[in-house]
């Protein structure tokens, strides 16, 4: 005769397996293909399976990639059009950047099949909106003259660099208030600006905006500036939506900063301002074309700090890339909406 204790046990056991079982049937096995290493960890991967059983997770080679994501019901990393054409199952695609369109205009199936895409928008505000400012600083506090002197080893007086300038009282535009713009909305209230932003979205009161506009009220507030910080995402509405007009209606002596996408400026527009003189300097993480070829103006012409489309780095960003790969890919497994989903319409 079996002891009270080990039938217990025993049906214990049983239940166990009944629960596992309706588990899986009502989380049906999902594939997800990683295009690239996200270098997890085995308490990383633990973690997720824990939380999401129903998730099979797959890392292959590169030569293997293409097969495993014939039958994938979801995508994280970097997609080509070649690979959503092989997936005939792909529910789901979550992408490491910010910006969408490159994607969105590659891969006309991403847009048309009932595929969620996801991306990284909000997690990459903190460090670019360090680099926009720290670009700004350059200007401001004439370190990029500084730099330029310390090749030649010369230590010129201050009436070689001009006054520095301070940035408590001046007024900044911020051109596109997500999560970049919000970051940089944050720093810019600290060192006590007005900060006005433009969004097409109404954005609830906060104590770092000052006001916000719409776009189309944008060369309203442009005379305002002493800086201009462009932060919107790249879409057909906000293609050089800063062009010759736009540079016209800010003061003389503007800034101009821009850390989201090229595209959104007119850079030769940006030339001729810089050679008047109308605007005082600029700082470019982003051009277009990327990378600027030699020989490209911007790279002589008036006071301009340029870095190589780098803002969006930082050594923080791993741990926010993964909370959002962990949290979207417990959400996938048991079937909920997922984070940061994009509207494709809108192309962010």
């Amino acid at each position: 005769m079996r002891s009270p204790l080990r039938l217990a046990a025993a049906a214990l056991a049983s239940a166990v397996l009944v629960t596992l079982a309706a588990a899986q049937t009502a989380f049906p096995s999902k594939k997800v293909v990683f295009t690239f290493n996200p270098r997890l960890t085995e308490t990383d991967l633990r973690e997720i399976k824990q939380a999401a059983p129903a998730l099979d997770l797959v890392f292959p080679t590169r030569d293997k990639l293409l097969a495993e994501i014939a039958d994938a019901d979801a995508i994280i990393g970097g997609v080509t059009r070649e690979q959503v054409l092989a997936a005939k199952k792909l529910k789901w695609v979550q992408v490491n950047s910010a910006g969408v369109e490159n994607f969105l205009s590659a891969i006309p199936e991403l847009r048309e099949r009932p595929i969620t895409l996801t991306n990284m928008k909000i997690v990459q505000g903190v460090e670019i909106a360090d680099h926009a400012f720290a670009l700004l600083l350059g200007l401001t506090r004439r370190i990029d003259v500084a730099v330029a002197n310390r090749a030649n080893e010369t230590w010129p007086s201050l009436a070689n660099y001009g006054p520095p300038l301070e940035l408590s009282g001046k007024t900044a535009v911020i051109v596109g208030v997500g999560g970049i713009g919000t970051q940089i909305a944050v720093r810019a209230k600290a060192f006590g600006m007005t900060v006005i932003g433009v969004d097409p979205r109404d954005i609830p009161i906060t104590p770092f905006l000052d006001r916000t506009v719409w776009p189309d009220r944008l060369e309203t507030v442009l005379p305002e500036a002493d800086v201009v910080f462009i932060s919107a995402p790249h879409t057909p509405a906000t293609e050089k939506m800063i062009g010759a007009a736009q540079f016209a209606k800010m003061k003389k002596g503007v800034l101009f900063i821009a850390v989201s996408r090229g595209k959104i400026y007119d850079a030769m527009a940006l030339v001729d301002a810089l050679k008047s003189g109308h605007v005082a300097g600029a700082g470019l993480d982003v051009t277009d074309p990327e990378p600027l070829p030699k020989g490209h103006p911007l790279w002589t012409t008036g006071r301009v700090i340029i870095t190589p489309h780098i803002a969006g780095r930082s050594d923080g960003e791993g741990a926010r890339f993964f909370e959002i790969y962990k949290e979207n890919l417990i959400r996938f497994g048991k079937g909920e909406p997922l984070r940061h989903a994009v509207d494709k319409n809108l192309g962010y």
